[in-house]
Order: structure tokens, then sequence, then C-alpha cells
């Protein structure tokens, strides 16, 4: 059809017959009757639901653009072709020939509704779907929505070109460049929406750009905007007309049932032009007959736009707290979601998720379109603060305090809500986790789900806990005082039979946590950055202290270790492991790190082992260089195999100039830097997120069984533990730990090694637990609140402040073992 119409363009500008050319204008706007609702209501049956937004972002982009292209080239051929204007009829056809091959290849969908029959009386066709669409309160008020964009646009469009004529007074050139900086704030708008809308139909964007619309309209009425302000005011306020209109598209062609689409959108088209027609009328009464300059036109349209998103939200409150709630998922958090395609489209369900904090609610909205009721705590639902807003989302209180029958009746109005085809939500653990831990699951499920056909969702929250308004290591963490944005994963998984039991739904977000958990990868950086990084965020902080070192700060352990690591490189040049044979310690751990800062695989040697499975151990690994100390060699009495290097001879003498240069590379190389200059092996693949993978160290058997057994520990094996550990036991900067425990073995090297470079807990070192004396000075000076163990040494908890001596701690014994004599005679 549009090949035929160019042709009598053709046929107008060759004869120059202007009866030829308004019947193709005519007939062009036919063709946007019929080829619009087509374009629009096709879109939700080539793209998924969570893409739907993103196409119309995408599409409105190419549209505004293809309208800025077209403004400009019609002008230069208006000029070029003077007298010449078949050519651009040649044109005009040839881009025709380019949309007609273009529309062969989108894919051919069958009929929506083939039995549907045609009626040439279109107004009464409008008419049943208005009845129709006035059922359906957010596919009404999309309609309105839809017809009044295309009001404000065609009115402000209109007045545009008056205000650059006789308000700015600038040339037609400047005139087509402010209708090509609205265009462009619209399709960039649009493209942003569709992004911003995060796999879903956002609603919350539409009040955030009718407001945007009412704000930057009536900054144009500014007597003192000029053409520069202009550009700018006109291109924010297209950019929030596409706010605006990204969602209303959306959910035009997303809430219709399948066989209505094209219809609706046919009536959605209809009144679009409706409202072109009287964006004119309504321009001639401001202009004519009220005498409005084009600065108060615009301040009308804003004020316009303002009273309609105004009603709008108080048609729909819940609106409003989907703005605020967008404005903090995308501000204070970095929402992903993942499994979005496992939430039902239509229809009843029920929510069941893990409670880490006060914002989980925000992240279930932000997860869906779909208006959701929250089972609240009938405490927190009752605050003057809260409840108006729970009012709005229908949150239904409960109380394992109520009698039964209140709380049977909270339980029934949620089975009722799902049974109408609405989303209920639980948080079936009663109560918020402290220690992101997943708590049992109370029976409300099974008390909701009774009878009721409809899928239970399991959900699962993970990288909330330490985020605002949650805990962290045992403390609620305020708004103000939290790292913002705080990445947070919701994970929808497969819908369950209404028949699953709680401990079966508990099951499935313990696998979604499972699978959250190596999403936080992205976040992880391997061991030697983390230590960069706590090193210079806090260089005087403690973290660590012995009997023989005394106390040094993460400042200090970070210019030792890269001084002892430019020493190490050369030994360990060509090597992948390195043997490490010394006790738990200061000088011990730092080696550790400097292997890490070398892009080394530290093999912290068993001195506890026979010299034979230790020879056994080193041959595994192929271990050439061995680090160890002459005073502890001395102690244990048997030497490892292999090339030693003596700590005592390692790190003795040190120059000025290395002083110096350990100093400045601490505190001012970047970490990539520091990784070209220490990693011994020139042709070294650095990598930063990949390296998580990496081999870390490798952990031995003591042999009991025969060879010992290498346990094979990745950067990421260690960092999620540790994390783990923080979470669990709450470690923060302010406790210590009494590292009592040797490298070689897993909590050891986990726990008293590399807490500090992530956590940034300090470690009091004691190599033997089993001596007492001295142990009270250590732990007195350095105030030690926390002792961490195993059962093969100690399992103490310590918590509070070290009294004067040792045997005023408070002691609690968590295991049924009994304390070595020694060490128990230092407590009360």
């Amino acid at each position: 059809f549009e090949l035929f119409i160019m042709t009598i363009v053709f046929a107008g500008l060759w004869y120059w017959n202007k009866h030829l050319l308004l019947t193709s204008v005519f007939l062009m706007g036919l063709h946007s009757a019929i080829f619009g609702p087509a374009k629009y209501g096709s879109l939700p049956e080539l793209l998924p639901v969570r893409k739907l937004s993103w196409g119309n972002g995408f599409l409105e982009l190419g549209t505004f653009m293809a309208i800025i292209l077209g403004t400009v080239a019609a002008a230069l051929m208006s000029e070029h072709f003077r007298g010449r204007q078949w050519l651009s009829g040649l044109i005009l056809v040839g881009l025709a020939m380019v949309g007609f091959c273009s529309c062969l290849g989108i894919t051919k969908m069958p009929a929506a509704n083939p039995q549907k029959k045609f009626n040439p009386f279109f107004p009464a066709e409008i008419w049943r779907q208005i009845r129709a669409m006035r059922g359906d309160r957010p596919l009404w008020l999309a309609l309105c929505g839809n017809t009044y964009f295309n009001f404000l646009g065609m009115l402000l469009l209109l007045n545009l070109f008056f205000y650059g004529s006789q308000t700015l007074q600038v040339t037609e050139t400047h005139i087509g460049l402010l209708n090509v900086a609205l265009a462009l704030g619209i399709g960039l708008g649009s493209l942003a929406a569709g992004y911003l809308s995060g796999g879903k139909i956002e609603y919350g964007l539409v009040p955030f750009g009718a407001f945007g619309l009412s704000v930057f309209s009536a900054l144009l009425a500014w007597p003192q905007a000029g053409i520069n302000e202009s550009y700018l005011l006109l291109a924010l306020l297209g950019f929030s007309g596409g706010f605006f209109i990204v969602p209303i598209a959306a959910l035009l062609q997303h809430r219709p049932a399948p066989e209505n689409k094209g219809q609706v959108q046919a009536t959605a088209n209809w009144w679009s032009f409706v409202g072109v027609f009287l964006a004119s009328g309504a321009h001639w009464l401001l202009a004519q007959k009220l005498h409005l300059t084009p600065r108060g036109i615009f301040l009308v349209g804003g004020g316009l736009t303002l009273v309609g998103a105004i009603y709008v939200l108080l048609l729909m409150p819940d609106a409003l707290l989907r703005l605020i709630l967008w404005c903090l998922t995308h501000s204070i958090y970095r929402v992903r979601i993942v499994g979005r395609e496992h939430i039902p489209e239509k229809g009843g369900a029920l929510f069941v998720c893990n409670h880490v904090s006060m914002a989980d609610a925000m992240f279930l909205i932000a997860a869906t379109d779909r208006p959701i009721r929250f089972l609240m705590f009938k405490g927190i639902y009752e605050k003057w603060w809260v409840k108006p807003f729970a009012k709005i989302w229908k949150t239904i209180p409960v109380s394992s305090e109520q009698r039964p029958r209140e709380l049977l009746h909270a339980l029934k109005e949620a089975s009722d809500a799902i049974r109408n085809g609405e989303v209920v939500c639980i948080f079936a653990e009663g109560q918020i986790t402290r220690i992101g831990q997943l708590l049992p699951f109370r029976r409300g499920i099974e008390h909701i789900m009774k009878n009721v056909d409809a899928p239970i969702i399991p959900i699962a929250l993970d990288g909330v806990l330490g985020g605002p308004m949650s805990f962290r290591r045992g403390k609620f963490v305020q708004l103000i005082t939290a790292p913002c944005p705080h990445p947070v994963t919701v994970s929808v998984g497969a819908p369950l039979p209404a028949t699953t039991t709680p401990f079966a739904v508990r099951e499935a977000v313990q696998e979604l946590q499972v699978a959250a958990w190596t999403l936080r990868r992205e976040q992880m950086q391997p061991l030697h950055r983390n230590f960069i990084r706590m090193a210079r965020q806090h260089p005087f902080r403690f973290a660590f202290a012995d009997a023989t070192t005394g106390k040094i700060n993460f400042g200090s352990a970070l210019v030792k270790t890269i001084f002892l690591a430019r020493r190490l490189k050369k030994f360990w040049r060509g090597q992948k492991m390195v043997g490490i044979y010394l006790p738990p310690s200061v000088p011990g751990a730092l080696v550790n790190y400097a292997a890490f800062l070398c892009g080394k695989v530290p093999v912290n040697l068993n001195y506890t082992l026979s010299e034979t499975t230790l020879a056994d151990c080193v041959k595994q690994c192929e271990i050439k260089t061995v680090i160890t100390s002459r005073k502890f060699l001395e102690k244990i009495k048997l030497t490892p195999p292999g090339e030693i290097i003596f700590l005592e001879d390692l790190a003795g003498k040190p120059t000025a100039t290395e002083k110096i240069t350990a100093f400045l590379l601490a505190t001012l190389a970047p970490a990539f830097l520091l990784e070209r200059i220490l990693f011994s092996t020139k042709n070294s693949k650095l990598k930063t997120k990949n390296s998580l993978d990496d081999l870390a160290t490798i952990i031995f058997s003591s042999g009991s069984t025969g060879e010992p057994k290498g346990v094979m520990l990745s950067q990421f094996n260690l960092l999620a533990n540790v994390e783990q550990c923080g979470e669990v036991i709450a470690l923060d900067e302010n406790q210590r730990l009494l590292g009592i425990l040797p490298f070689f073995h897993s909590f050891g090297f986990t726990v008293t090694l590399c807490v500090p470079l992530v956590l940034g807990t300090g470690v009091v070192f004691y190599p033997n637990p089993l001596d007492a004396k001295g142990v009270g000075a250590i732990v007195r000076e350095n105030k030690v609140t926390v002792l961490l163990a195993t059962a093969t040494f100690l399992q103490i908890y310590l918590r509070g402040v070290a009294p004067e001596d040792f045997g005023g701690l408070k002691l609690v014994v968590t295991g049924a073992e009994k304390l070595p004599e020694p060490l128990a005679a230092a407590f009360e």
C-alpha cells in the first residue's frame, strides 16, 4: 500500500499537482491507521513479556530518530531539488521499497482471532472496545494516558514553531533543531525507560515521567530561557516523555487477551489521533481566543500534566509507591532478578521467601509488575509510618500472638486472595535472620494453600545481609551509614504444587540461595587484591600480633609483604607452588601474603608429619624451595626436603632504597601495576575477575590412611568461606582472633590467615596452645574478644573485654572435650 501511495506522490511531484499530493497525504494517514496497530500489536507476539518494555523503548527510539532524519531530509530535499521535486519522489519510492523488503523479514505470526469478522461501522466497534476497557482500570488509564500524551505532544509541537519565531526570534533552521532536541529526548528517554524497567512493565516510571513533563514544560515558560536553555529543556522534556509513554505502550500491548490485542491497539491509535485533533483546537483556543503567548501555552501544558498526574495517583496510589520503590532500588540498591519467567503472568500464586531485612518487600515488588499482598507482622503493621502504605498494598496483618480465630481469619484472607487471582507473599521464617542462615519455615504455608489450586513460587534473596535496613555482624545497618549501591539478587524458582510441604519449599529456597552464591563472584576480588584494598582503606587498623614480632597494622603489613615479595621473586621464578614451613605467626602470615602478591600458590607444610610423609607432599606439589626459620627448625628438629631459604637471612639488612621502594609501591602503585611488578613469570596472564577459579593453596591430609592427599582450594573457595564466617560468627574490625591453628590446617588458613584480608579482623597469633605461659599478656594487650578453633585443639568462645589478668575472662566451652591442663589453669 505504501508503494502505491509513493507512486501517487511521484506523479504529484512530477506534474506538481496539489490534488494528487493532498490525496497522498490522506492515504498516508489511512496507511498509518492500518500499519500502527499491526506494528504495535505484533510486538507482544514477537517478544517475551520481560522484553516488552525494552522492545517498546527501542521501537520508540527508532521512530523518533526517523522523525528527526525525516525532518532534516525534507528540508534538504526541498532546498536542493527546487524545481526538480520529482527527484524527491524517486527517493521516496526507493525508501518505500526498502520498507517493503524489511517487512518481509518480520516473523509471520498466525492470526490471534481468525473467527473475528470485520465491522465496517467502526464507531460501534470503538464504542464496544471502550466499554470493555473501562472494566479494566489499569488498561483504561493506559488508554487515557496514551491519548493525553499524543494531545500534549501535538500541542507542544504546534507551539514550538511560534515559540521559536515569536519568542526566541530565531531562524527556521534553529526551529528545526528545537524539534530535533525534543524528538531526540523522547527517543533516548524511551530507550532508557525500556532498559530501566528491568525486564518488566514498570508502572512506577509513569508518574516519574509525568512530573518531568510538568516541570520542564513549565520551565520553558521561564522568561530568561534562551535558545541554548531551550535546547536542553526540550531534550529533558522529551526524555521525561519517553519515561511516560513506554510503560503505557507496553501495558496496552500486554494487558488485553491475545485475541483482542489488535483491536485494543486500533482503538488506542484512533484515540491518539483524536488527541492530535483536539490539540489543534486547544492551541487555537489558547493562542487566538485567550491570547496566551507561547511561553504561557507551555505553562498551561505543564499545569495540565501536573493535574493529570495527581489525579492518576489518587486513583492508583500504588503507582506512587512503585515510583518511590523504583527510585530506591535503582539508587540505594542494585537489584538483579534471576528466573523472572517463573512468575505467572495471571492467576493466583503464593510467594514464599526468606526474610533478611526490613526492605525485603521492596525487592519482591521490583521483581514483578504484578501487585503483591504481603503477610506482615501485626506489630510492624500498626506503626503509624507503616500502616498507610500497608493499606495501599492491601497488606494482611498476622501475628502468632493473635487469638486462634483472628489468626485463621488472616490466613483465610490470604487463601481467598489467591483464589481470586491475586499474588500473596509470606516470609515463612516468621522473623528476620541475623546471621544470613535460613531459619525453619512455619506451617502457615499449609494453612494458606489448603484447598487452593495455585502454585507456590519459592524466592530467595541473596546479598541483602549487610546492606541498608538489614543486620551486619549482629547489628542493624542504618540507611544513612550503609555503602551504596548495595548489590542484591532476587532468585525466583520453578513453581511448586499447592500441596508442597514447608520443608520441601524451604529446600527449594536453599537451592536458589546456593545458585545465587555463584553470582557473588562479580563483586569478589582475589585475596591479594583484598589485602591491597584493606591496607589502603585502613592503614592504621590493627592487623596482627604475636609474642615475638609485636603489633603491626595493615599499612605496615602491606609494606613488609611487598619488601619480602621483591626479595623472594628471584627465588620463586619458574615455580608454580612454593613451600612454607613456619608456625602461625606474623612472619608466617606475611610470607603467605608475599606468595599471593607474586602469583604463587603457597603450600604450608605440616610440621607434625614424618620425614617420609613430608617428602611425599613436597614431591606431589613439585616444590623446589621452602621458606622456614632457623629458630623454628631447632624446635621442630625436622628439616623439609628441597632448597631451604631462611627467613632470618631473607628479611635481614634491608637497604634504604628497598624500604622506600616498598613504601611507595604500597601507597601509590595501582593493584594491576603491583601484579606486573611482582608476578615472577613474565608471560603470566594477569586476570582479575576470572582469577577466582585459580588455585589459592593446597591443604594436605595427615596421611594416616596412606599417602597424604592434597585438597586443592581455589580463590573462590576461600573467599566464600570467609564471607560465610563473617556472617555467621559476626566478625568485624573491633574483634580479634586468637590464631592458634597452624596454616597447614584448613581452618587455620581460611580463618586466621584469610579473614583479615577481607573482613579486616585482627589476629593475635599464638602457635602453641598447650603452653599457657605468656598467653595472658598477649590477650590482655590486644583485647582478644573472640577465640576460634576446632575440636582437635580448642572449642572456646570468649566475649567481653580482657581484664587485668587472663584468668578473669569469661569462658564458654562449646564442645565436650576437656581443655588441656596447662591452658585450663589459665582460666578461672
